[in-house]
């Protein structure tokens, strides 16, 4: 008889985790009716971050996706007033996406959405306990950081 795999285990534990939390924060997204998908949710918690427009390569970089999966969402997010393509004011050939008040509004109710799926996730757990998986999570996303690419 083999001894279980551990690391084996924890990686299942970990992808069905995966699973629980993105099933969880699709119903609060649907359950606010924000008109928004996962993934365009993703594009505005993203372009929140960059402190002036930025152009859609750099959105395509730093989501890991390919250009005109970035235009497919964008295409939707200004359909629906979301963002909005703006000019490059030093190089016309250059488009910039930006956030619309619409947008940020929208980019409240997804925050507000992953907050409550996140309480309704971490509700086993004691404060200790959630203390502890902080320091753990901290651990696992910072290792990542320091690898040499």
């Amino acid at each position: 008889m083999t001894s279980p795999d551990p690391d084996g285990l924890l990686a299942e534990q970990l992808l069905r985790l995966t699973r629980r939390v993105h099933r969880i924060q699709k119903r609060h997204l649907e359950g606010r009716e924000l008109g928004v998908t996962p993934a365009q949710s993703r594009l505005l918690r993203t372009l929140a971050h960059y402190g002036s427009p930025p152009r859609m390569a750099d959105l395509a970089e730093r989501l890991e996706v390919v250009p005109r999966a970035v235009t497919t969402l964008v295409d939707g997010l200004e359909a629906s007033g979301k963002v909005r393509r703006v000019p490059d004011p030093s190089n016309r050939r250059v488009t910039r996406i930006e956030l619309t008040d619409e947008g940020r509004e929208t980019l409240r109710e997804v925050r507000g959405a992953r907050r409550s799926a996140a309480e309704e996730i971490l509700a086993p757990l004691t404060e200790k306990e959630r203390a502890v998986l902080g320091v753990l999570l901290d651990t696992l996303v910072d290792s990542d950081a320091a690898k040499p690419c």
